[in-house]
């Protein structure tokens, strides 16, 4: 059976047959009546093997004529032992068609007689070969078969079996002699099929010993085919039309009255469940109408029989072409062994057929079957509920123009499957027409071969079959739309990495949607400029005119990078970069517009800006350098930390998920064990990481295992890093290590981790100079550094600095003649004499 075993069904107690019986191991089970007729299930007893039984050829002529020897007395044990009997069955697994495989018990629950058991003692089964004896029940069956064998029981006795083999007649040559051998003598019979009696009485009534015409229609394997015709009707549609037959797909064809008014006659009985359809449910019922019949739009072919539609809600639906199958689906190959489109003979000409005929465009869907989810099996891989139906544009048919030239094959189904298409005989009269004319998949020709050049350096993206000139298909990556936009930045995707899947920024699943429907699967033209490192080209592309690195920044949907400045597409990028800033759309909604400061120099400023704001020092460097946190936006911090804290919780991150770049974004768990947003500095060969913890300025070096990726949800572009550099202004650091250190402390009693109110005075060359108040008291705080005689004052010739300086200079006089700290031994500065070449 080779199926992997799902969980068992609990018992069902209290089930009893309903006659008859399939075969040696296949029977059919029936619940108790409640308000209507029971319910019936067909089990199929799993892990065992018994002999096939004839069937009549004029109803299955595709099938075995022939019956295996033992096969019917392995339906008749089955018959006799169980026939009305209450029994209990379990369900180990399901095939991906509906069968169900389990056990059956004789009674009310599994301690009973197990049926599979008592056929294998009997010599009337056998196991199934492959099956591996890895629990007691295999262990069992492969015992009793031992036993079996051993004792020459059943189809382990000497012969052929050829005795247990029926001798059936479906005609006879002497009927009467077969009437008077039998004369008034109880013969064995069976029970028939439920309104067999019926049809043959409404048959009979009608047509006994009248005059009719008969239309010979066909001929197969010695039968004749053919057409009743009574002046009052078609026998055939009348049969139908009642609910006493059921049209049979391998004669309907040749029916010169046409198939459609016999399936009509069919329909007609299924909607009002007459007879044979009493227990009939309709495979749409549970669907709205609505839902069953709908125009889409076609965003994307995925193969030879499945698409992807765009509902008039905007919503994606995967449709599946009913009753076809596409090229190279038999089976054969593992879950999991995909080959490539181009490798399968003719998929590539039917994937192509379908993009050409349908990407873009609107169709009618018209809901066949919604076919359940199946799991996986040795064979075929698991399938999830799959929506199929009859896809239409301009009146044609979709499957039946594949079939027709012979880029899909026609499923076949069991007698009694009604999930298949609403025109499956216009699909098999297709059928028959590209094999008569030898098409496609039935040609005797060599099959075409596709040879494809792989131009990308790395198979992430792979590139599509290349067309004459400049044109080719691009595949599109699923959240990497950029990759074929140079000149923008796009919002990154979701990506999965080991144990955890981190979130998309923003409005990437918005860019991703509209390139897929802006150029997938469609004829672009590629402009290519260079090539990056692995090999990839990178261009640009265009659409019908259309640049898709300028539609994406008008969506506002991307950024423009700075690598557009020397592309001709510069003007056009940043024009439609600052129509989208206007709107405040998606990515720019909570831009907010820079005013334009005058530049004004310096030198000519005529008064200092005290411009005070309230800052939180994080941080102080042994430059005398420090980190500050702006107070108005602590409680934006508090918050994405503690969100962030709480996504780390739920979401703990794998060892090793993180590989360290320079300049790369990163958490970092710090000693008090609690995570921060970091930046990598720097990565040792020896494997230390280098981190700047961006929201409060101190550096760390730490192992990877203690780094992790920042989900996107808490980056930069949300929340910008919040601490800030700066360095005092108007003062000059000591060269001597002591001395500095001495003020470095100093600075770190006073001011860390402690909120002042600074004012930038001036740019330096790497941050900006600043003076530092104390909150409390409104001190300055490099003036208080000077008093101590910790720092010298940086003179400075500015008009609007002089009144500060001046202030400065006497602090440091005072400090200076009390001999504080630097100045302990005097003015230890070099002499300003100019003879002596220095000056202050």
């Amino acid at each position: 059976q080779g199926c992997p075993a799902v969980p068992p069904e609990p018992c069902c107690p209290l089930l009893s047959l309903l006659s008859p019986v399939l075969s040696g191991c296949a029977i059919i089970v029936r619940g108790q009546p409640r308000g209507g007729p029971p319910p019936e299930r067909q089990i199929n007893l799993s892990n065992i093997r018994a002999g096939s039984l004839a069937r009549r050829q004029r109803h299955q002529p595709d099938s075995r004529d022939t019956p295996e020897p033992w096969g019917f007395p392995a339906r008749e044990f089955l018959r006799k032992k169980l026939i009305g009997k209450e029994v209990c069955f379990t369900v180990e697994y399901k095939t991906p068609q509906g069968r169900e495989y389990g056990m059956v018990y004789l009674g009310k629950d599994t301690s009973g007689e197990n049926i599979a058991e008592s056929l294998v003692a009997e010599g009337l089964a056998s196991r199934r070969e492959g099956i591996r004896a890895n629990n007691p029940e295999q262990s069992r069956l492969a015992e009793l078969e031992e036993q079996a064998r051993s004792a020459k029981k059943g189809m382990w006795s000497e012969g052929t079996g050829s005795h247990t083999v029926r001798d059936l007649k479906y005609t006879l040559e002497n009927p009467r002699h077969f009437v008077d051998s039998l004369h008034q003598k109880p013969a064995d019979s069976e029970v028939p099929e439920p309104f067999a009696a019926e049809a043959k009485f409404f048959t009979e009534s009608r047509l006994l010993q009248r005059d009719v015409q008969i239309v010979l229609e066909s001929c197969h394997n010695q039968n004749i085919l053919g057409t009743i015709l009574h002046p009052n009707g078609n026998i055939t549609e009348l049969l139908l039309k009642e609910g006493f037959a059921r049209c049979v797909d391998w004669s309907i064809a040749v029916y010169t009255r046409g198939a459609d008014k016999l399936r009509a006659a069919e329909r007609f009985a299924k909607e009002r469940k007459l007879r044979i359809w009493r227990d009939y449910v309709a495979p749409t019922a549970n669907l709205d109408q609505k839902d069953k019949q709908f125009v889409a739009k076609v965003m994307q072919v995925l193969n030879a029989d499945a698409i992807v539609v765009k509902l008039n809600s905007g919503d994606h639906k995967t449709i599946h072409l009913s009753s076809i199958r596409p090229p190279g689906s038999r089976g054969g190959q593992r879950p999991g062994k995909l080959r490539p489109l181009y490798d399968i003979p003719y998929m590539f000409e039917a994937r192509e057929f379908l993009r050409k005929k349908l990407i873009g465009k609107k169709v009618n869907v018209s809901v066949d079957y919604i076919r359940p989810a199946s799991s996986a099996t040795d064979t075929v891989p698991a399938f999830s509920e799959r929506t199929c139906a009859t896809v239409s544009i301009g009146g044609i048919n979709i499957a039946e123009a594949l079939v027709s030239k012979g880029l899909a094959t026609v499923l076949r189904y069991r007698q009694d499957d009604d999930q298949r298409s609403a025109h499956y005989d216009e699909l098999l009269a297709a059928e028959a027409r590209a094999i008569k004319n030898g098409k496609g998949l039935h040609s005797k020709k060599e099959v075409p071969i596709h040879r494809v050049a792989d131009i990308s350096g790395v198979r992430i993206h792979p590139l599509g079959v290349p067309f004459p000139g400049c044109h080719s298909r691009v595949p599109l990556p699923r959240a990497d739309p950029a990759r074929f936009s140079p000149g923008i930045e796009c919002p990154r995707g979701a990506r999965n990495v080991p144990g955890l899947t981190q979130e998309g920024e923003p409005f990437s699943e918005e860019a991703t949607l509209f390139t897929k429907e802006l150029v997938l699967q469609r004829e672009v033209e590629v402009e290519v400029e260079s090539m990056d490192k692995a090999g990839n080209f990178i261009g640009w592309l265009h659409i019908e005119g259309v640049n898709l690195s300028v539609a994406l920044v008008e969506q506002a949907l991307s950024r423009v990078h700075f690598t557009a400045e020397r592309s001709p597409y510069c003007k056009a990028l940043l024009a439609a970069q600052d129509a989208a800033k206007q709107r405040k759309e998606k990515v720019w909604s909570h831009y907010e517009e820079t005013p334009v400061e005058e530049v004004v120099p310096v030198l000519e400023e005529k008064e200092r800006t005290a411009n005070y704001k309230p800052v939180f020092v994080t941080e102080i460097t042994d430059d005398l350098h420090f980190y500050v946190q702006d107070v108005e936006t602590g409680a934006q911090l508090e918050k994405l930390m503690e969100n962030m804290r709480a996504e780390v919780g739920a979401h703990p991150p794998v060892e090793g998920s993180f590989v360290p770049r320079r300049g790369h974004f990163c958490i970092a768990k710090f000693v008090d064990g609690e995570w921060y947003r970091a930046r990598v500095e720097k990565v040792e060969s020896g494997g230390k990481v280098h981190i700047f913890y961006i929201d409060y300025g101190n550096k760390e070096t730490l192992p990877p295992s203690r780094l992790a990726p920042l989900p996107p949800a808490f980056s930069p572009r949300v929340l910008p890093p919040q601490a800030t550099e700066y360095t005092f202004a108007f003062i000059q650091v000591p060269q001597d290590e002591e001395a500095r250190a001495d003020a470095v402390d100093s600075v770190v009693r006073d001011i860390q981790n402690t909120q002042c109110l600074l004012n930038v005075e001036h740019l330096g060359p790497g941050c900006p100079h600043v003076t530092l108040q104390f909150a409390d008291s409104k001190s300055d705080v490099g003036l208080g550094l000077v008093k101590e005689g910790l720092v010298m004052v940086e003179p400075r010739k500015e008009r609007q600095f002089q009144k500060v300086v001046t202030e400065y200079l006497n602090a440091q006089e005072a400090a200076k003649s009390a001999r504080l700290n630097l100045w302990r031994y005097g003015d230890f500065r070099a002499d300003d004499a100019d003879e002596f070449g220095y000056s202050r």
